[in-house]
């Protein structure tokens, strides 16, 4: 990941951290507001949430974190620790999946300047770590499509279309998922 990619993750972040305080606090914050915790302009917060809407449900699910963030760290095999992931990712869906719905809904009909990703950092950060193992393993551009890849195969996305596309109930979407994630893995690995 490059220096400026970090930076946006890092701005995105105090954005998101700032609003889940101001929310913690009872009240609905406004954008001014939550730009001032965050140390940041109204304007740059508009370039990564397009709606004050869609910044406050990407807070809430922040402010929920703690409880929903897979916890894989004791275990060193890759596989073992990508499967923590979609399990913990897929297994609270039933509970956060309209504020999933919400979120997606906020930024799919949304404008996109390209520069940064819209949503998804929380995914992307946590794959990055179960994958930890194989950063030495795998060339760095292998490495990060494998990452892209598995974006595609976890989090509300994938749980919506397998119920709404194919009719999954909740626990064969789940598996399904783990399966993909699997596939994937071991392909990256077999280059």
């Amino acid at each position: 990941m490059g220096r400026r990619e970090a930076q946006r993750r890092r701005t995105r972040r105090a954005i998101v951290e700032a609003a889940a305080r101001l929310l913690a606090g009872g009240d609905e914050p406004s954008v001014a507001e939550i730009a001032q915790a965050a140390d940041v302009s109204r304007r740059t917060v508009y370039l990564y949430f397009p709606t004050l809407e869609h910044l406050l449900a990407d807070a809430a699910l922040e402010a929920a974190r703690g409880s929903v963030e897979p916890r894989f760290e004791p275990e060193g095999d890759p596989a073992k620790r990508l499967e923590a992931l979609v399990r913990a990712l897929q297994q609270g869906f039933t509970e956060s999946e309209q504020l999933g719905r919400t979120i997606i809904r906020h930024t799919v009909g949304a404008p996109h300047t390209g520069a940064t990703p819209r949503r998804g950092y929380r995914r992307v950060e946590w794959i990055e770590r179960a994958l930890e193992p194989l950063r030495d393993e795998l060339p760095p551009e292998r490495f990060e499509r494998l990452v892209s890849a598995l974006t595609l195969v976890m989090g509300w996305e994938a749980m919506i279309v397998l119920e709404d596309t194919r009719g999954l109930d909740h626990g064969e979407a789940e598996e399904v998922c783990v399966w993909a994630a699997a596939a994937l893995l071991e392909a990256a690995r077999a280059g």
